[in-house]
């Protein structure tokens, strides 16, 4: 049920406190606690004492907002206003992190209940025991208030005033309560759901604009199982743009296929040293909330269901018995190694000087030990190779053909793309090979930016120089999925301030080339950590929200925040056409090598995709005393922006 009790005011008048408690109880899936029932049994009396005036209001206890996990207390629909209210019972204060929570509430209603899209939300916070708190009521571009603060005393009076002068056309209550819910979560929001048993279908979008989650992990799953009962050996590479989901998609099924009774153990693995961090860290900080436990049992528990990629290679390197595991998803799986980079890594870092493997061969070896079945799943994305010695999809394919051709392999169609192929043709690199086409094994959605689709296909066609194209998409997306241009930092920084509600979580990031950004304050050479920027709150001076520290494309990739500010260095210019530069000792050179100008434009890819609600791009003005930062190595990508590409400056 989306709520544990709904009626209208009158009727709810009406019931006896004890009926309406005991539907409260029923419908709570958990024991309820004293304190619960406590707070219960006092709001339904201050309700009932405050609302009679208002009968034909329609009133939600405990509605449920699935992308948090969580239920808001109340919810008033009155006068065309959808009021969302959270009771902090006994409180003597309106508390920054109560505020900050009923403001989530909000934001997530208008951003993911269609029945909220395009109506007045707002957002109250009663204390019961706080003084009263005078109040002018804004009301933000989305059509969600700022944080309404009242007492038990004022709370009647406030909603009367409010409904009186922003009343708005009515809301059916039935069609509102039954309207469609299509949460986007971050990834580490989706895999804490994941890890506490929710159905993917149940954090992800289902609307028709998309080939959805759910569609993909069937399509998985039938590969499981065709490869269980034949006795055989699979691959197959699920592909997508960026923010498209395909890391959800592999928690899903490393979560889905963990069924020891059967021994058939899956793990998802990644090379992405920071998002592999990020999420054992949130899993376990989750499951202390959740269940008490200790930290390090937490961690644990979350390391056998994430693990580092090179940790799981590593323990092969002394056995040649098979890993326990009969599925593994490998994250990112462009990024595993060349041979050339695999051979100096063990020579350097292992000791072990005639290893004549890529990562892919020697990944695809180990799952080839077991005698009966197993299953590789390969999550590949486009244009996101950022490192040396990352191989890219040819690699893994070339490791088939030469040493196991027996094995079955699934891709979609969409593989043929270059961002996949690197420039080769798909018909050369699958020859000899027994490949099935599957549509669904392509996520062609971004669900990162929730607010507009097009954002990934922006990014491609201003990387790609189709200045037209992305001309058209930009005026497409600007009213959904704002994104502007600023040369003042501090103008970045209090835009994202402005723009951030809740706990929505806004960061600097800027290219790990970008040498030349130190005069504002902006080191990506200053190592972050990862957890602390991703996870702390507000107060920690180490998080994200303190637009201190910066990220690199290393630090994000793979993760996401709400807003961002991307700070563009001289290392990308433009001058009708994209011009690649390394910082070196003490002046910039050309990117020469082709490998290195494909990692400097996916680096940006990166960058550029990370938002999921909007961005600010910082483009410094430069210094015409600074030979290392002149005003024209700048001003053609700020008129690339502003004046061809119509992003509005700030």
């Amino acid at each position: 049920m989306r709520s544990y009790y709904s009626n209208n005011i009158r009727k709810f008048c009406q019931e006896t406190p004890d009926s309406i408690l005991g539907s409260l109880c029923r419908n709570h899936s958990f024991n309820v606690e004293e304190l619960q029932k406590n707070a219960w049994i006092e709001q339904v009396q201050l309700l009932q004492q405050t609302l009679a005036d208002f009968p034909q209001a329609q009133l939600m206890f405990e509605y449920s907002i699935p992308r948090m996990g969580k239920r808001v207390d109340n919810i008033v629909l009155y006068r065309g206003i959808i009021f969302v209210i959270e009771f902090k019972v006994g409180d003597t204060a309106y508390h920054a992190h109560a505020i900050d929570q009923v403001m989530d509430y909000a934001t997530d209603l208008k951003n993911f209940h269609a029945g909220s899209h395009d109506r007045l939300v707002i957002p109250i916070l009663v204390a019961t025991k706080a003084s009263q708190f005078s109040q002018t009521i804004i009301i933000g571009q989305n059509r969600v208030s700022e944080v309404v603060l009242c007492n038990k005393h004022n709370f009647r009076d406030r909603i009367s005033q409010i409904a009186t002068v922003h009343a708005q056309p009515e809301i059916d209550p039935t069609a509102w309560e039954n309207a469609l819910y299509k949460p986007t979560p971050t990834i580490i929001e989706a895999a804490q759901a994941l890890y506490r048993g929710h159905d993917v279908s149940e954090i992800s979008r289902s609307d028709g604009g998309a080939i959805n989650l759910s569609k993909t992990a069937q399509a998985i799953n039938k590969i499981i199982e065709h490869s269980k009962s034949s006795n055989r050996k699979s691959i197959c590479f699920v592909t997508g743009v960026p923010g498209a989901g395909k890391t959800l998609a592999g928690l899903n099924i490393a979560n889905e296929r963990h069924k020891f009774e059967e021994e058939e153990h899956a793990v998802f693995l990644s090379g992405n040293g920071p998002l592999v961090d990020v999420l054992q860290e949130a899993l376990a900080r989750n499951e202390i909330e959740h269940s008490g436990i200790k930290k390090r049992d937490a961690l644990k528990k979350a390391k056998a269901f994430i693990q580092a990629i090179h940790h799981f290679r590593d323990d092969a390197l002394s056995v040649t018995t098979p890993p326990i595991e009969k599925v593994v998803v490998f994250d990112e799986a462009q990024r595993a190694w060349t041979l050339e980079q695999t051979s100096n890594f063990m020579k350097s870092k292992k000791g072990i000087s005639n290893f004549n493997q890529s990562e892919p061969n020697f990944l695809i070896s180990i799952m080839d030990r077991h005698q009966d079945w197993a299953t590789i799943i390969c999550l590949v994305g486009g244009g996101q190779e950022i490192n040396k010695g990352e191989a890219g999809l040819p690699e893994w394919f070339a490791a088939l053909r030469t040493n196991y051709p027996d094995w079955d392999i699934y891709v979609s169609p969409e593989i043929s793309q270059e961002e996949y192929t690197r420039g080769e043709q798909i018909q050369q690199m699958v020859v000899g090979l027994n490949v099935t086409y599957i549509n669904d094994l392509h996520l062609s959605t971004s669900i990162r930016s929730f607010r507009s689709e097009n954002v990934s296909n922006f990014i491609k066609a201003l990387l790609d120089n189709q200045i037209q194209a992305a001309q058209s998409i930009f005026a497409e997306l600007t009213d959904k999925y704002p994104i502007v241009v600023t040369r003042n930092l501090a103008q970045a920084r209090q835009w994202l301030k402005q723009q951030a509600h809740g706990t929505e979580r806004i960061g600097i990031i800027a290219s790990s080339g970008a040498m030349r950004l130190k005069p504002y304050g902006l080191c990506t050479q200053i190592k972050i950590n990862a957890c602390n920027w991703f996870l702390n709150d507000k107060d920690d001076v180490r998080s994200s929200y303190y637009l201190e520290d910066v990220a690199s494309e290393f630090d994000v990739q793979g993760l996401e925040l709400d807003w961002v500010c991307v700070a563009w260095d001289a290392n990308l210019r433009y001058n009708n056409e994209w011009i690649y530069k390394q910082f070196k000792g003490t002046k910039w050179l050309n990117a020469n090598k082709e490998e290195v100008v494909l990692y400097l434009k996916n680096a940006y890819r990166v960058l550029l995709t990370r938002a999921r609600q909007g961005m600010v791009l910082f483009i410094p003005e430069g210094s015409t005393t600074d030979k290392t930062r002149l005003p024209e190595f700048y001003n053609g990508l700020y008129q690339l922006l502003t004046n061809k590409i119509g992003i509005p400056e700030i």
